[in-house]
Formats: C-alpha cells, structure tokens, sequence
C-alpha cells in the first residue's frame, strides 16, 4: 500500500470525538510512517492536543458560506489525502471531501449524497446494538485493511500538565481525602438525575471526612453552585484545562456524556448513570480502559414508570436511582 495521509473527521460532541481517538493509534501502530490528521471543531480540538499518533489538528469551519467551503477546500488539498474517514454523516462535509480530490472517502450509512460522491460507506443494516460505539467507529481502518489490536479511547497529557495534575491532585485532596467530582449535565443528551438529586449526593459525599467534593460542570445549575465546602473545577474554564481537573481527581459521578469518557480516556475511575434501552445501553455507550461502576435502574423500571423518552427519563420513581444509591456505590468504590 502507498503511504497513507489519513484525514479522520469527527465533527459532533464531545464524547463522539473522544471515542474516536483509537483511530489514530491503530493506523501508527500499522503504518509507522504514515500522516494522520484529524478535523474537528474548535471546541474538540484540545481532546486530540498532544496525541502522539495525529500529525495535524485541523479545525473544521462551521460557517455555511461559499468563501469558507472553499477555502477550506483549499487548505485540505494541500495535504494530499488518499484516505479520509467521515464518522458523521454530513452533507456539507461529504462535499467538502468530494472537491478535496480525496479519492478513497469512507463515510458511516448510505446517504443519496454520498451515493452519487462515489463515497464508500460502512455498511450498519447488521447492525448489532449492544456493541460498543468505540468499535463501530474502527470499522473505518478495517475497510482500508487494518485490525485493529485495542478500541480503547485515550488522552495524552505532556510532562508540564502531568506536573500541573499532580499539583491540582495535591490542593484538593488536603489530608489525603479521595476526590469526587460530580458532573450533573449531560446536554440533554442522556437519561439524567434531577439538580435536586445531585445536591442529595453532594451533601451526603460531604458529611465524609476522607472525601473531597468537587464540581465539574462548565456551567453548573443554579442548585449546585455556591455549596460550602465544594469546589467548582471547571467553571467557565476552556477544554483543556479541564481534562487536566478531569485527570485529577479520582473518582467522577455523571450521567452517559462527554466528561464520562474524558475521565475514562485518562483512566479516571467513573461511576456512571445509565439507561438499560438499548440505544442508550453502556455495552454501546460506557467507558472504556478504566475502573467503572455502571449504576441501573431496576429491571422492571423502564416497563413500569419511566416515560419511555429518554431524553425526558430523570430516573425518579420506584425502582429509579437516587442519592443513596450512587452514594453507596461510591463508597464501595473508594474501599
């Protein structure tokens, strides 16, 4: 095979750009010599920052202008792809790779758009749904010929902000407390406890000696902020800084989203919320390469009282997830 100049487009959240991140690995670990860039947006782009494996970061324009398509078309020939992988399917994007002269495109289903681009397609009609997204996602390099050897996501940090960790780790735990980070906002993007549960949590976490509180939400609900004795890690911060306050702590409590697989990426030990319908199951969405708990409902809830929307379940009712529950499989965690 030529060398390979590889263009991985991951264009979507958070979580979707992090469970992306084998990708590049496997291609390294098959191709040493070969390019690997990534397009992402700009709020994405510090999950890929320092990553041994992509040789470029580049940053995808959202802007549905004539002038930045083609200027970014501009910029992507440049490179000389023969390999551009599309994990979401997007028409202006398609396009883009179409006019890029990118001859071999893989793109996930069928779309008409992609049809008539000559773009192939990683075909999901066997869909089987209790496998992990993470894998489906390196279908990609086995269509071009690649086994890949590990799906597990990762997140590299470089000597400095291995030593900023350290420190963080060193202010918050004090007297050697564990230390938990509650992340309770998912973007509507996943079954969810109510603010007012979280605060159940915090405030049971609290009444623990050998526990430190933290709160990782960028913009944490009114109900959560100004709680003594809790810190607010991430408040306003930019990615980056806080996947270095994701490194730091020890354990992360949060529903199915993006900070789940931050911390899992960095093997921060997660314990996490979760729906048992299959599209939103942890066999498709869990973390990966860490120590997690996965915490259910009981088996008759979904039947029984949640609405059957999860966008709209907050796990309340018999049978649902409450404070005490996530508190209980916290400390069994911690011991």
């Amino acid at each position: 095979m030529n060398q390979i100049r590889l263009l991985i487009t991951r264009i979507d959240r958070i979580g979707d750009v992090v469970l992306s991140t084998p990708i590049p690995r496997e291609v390294k670990r098959k191709y040493p010599k070969s390019f690997v860039a990534v397009l992402v947006r700009d709020y994405t782009k510090d999950i890929y920052e320092n990553n041994p494996y992509v040789d470029e970061i580049i940053v995808y324009n959202k802007d549905e202008n004539d002038f930045s398509f083609w200027q970014m078309m501009k910029r992507l020939r440049k490179y000389k792809f023969n390999h551009a992988f599309m994990l979401l399917p997007d028409e202006r994007l398609n396009w883009l790779l179409f006019f890029s002269s990118i001859k071999n495109r893989i793109g996930v289903g069928h779309k008409f758009y992609q049809f008539i681009s000559f773009t192939k397609y990683i075909n999901r009609r066997k869909y089987i749904p209790l496998r992990h997204e993470a894998d489906y996602c390196l279908d990609m390099i086995r269509k071009i010929g690649i086994e890949p050897q590990s799906i597990i996501p990762e997140i590299y940090l470089s000597n400095d902000e291995k030593h900023k960790v350290s420190e963080i780790k060193k202010m918050l735990s004090n007297n050697k407390k564990t230390i938990i980070g509650i992340n309770s906002t998912s973007g509507n993007s996943a079954p969810n406890l109510q603010p007012e549960e979280y605060k159940k949590i915090i405030n049971k976490l609290l009444e623990f000696d050998n526990i430190k509180v933290v709160v990782t939400d960028y913009n944490p609900p009114a109900e959560l902020q100004n709680i003594n004795g809790v810190d607010y890690l991430n408040k306003g911060k930019p990615l980056r800084e806080s996947i270095l306050n994701f490194a730091a702590i020890d354990i992360l409590i949060s529903s199915s989203t993006g900070p789940m697989h931050i911390a899992a990426a960095l093997n921060t030990k997660t314990i996490s919320l979760f729906c048992p319908l299959t599209a939103c199951s942890p066999k498709l969405w869990g973390p990966l390469g860490n120590i997690s708990e996965i915490v259910l409902p009981q088996e008759n809830y979904c039947s029984t009282v949640c609405p059957g929307d999860p966008k709209k379940c907050d796990f309340t009712g018999d049978g649902g997830i409450n404070a005490e529950l996530v508190v209980n499989k916290t400390i069994n965690l911690i011991q």
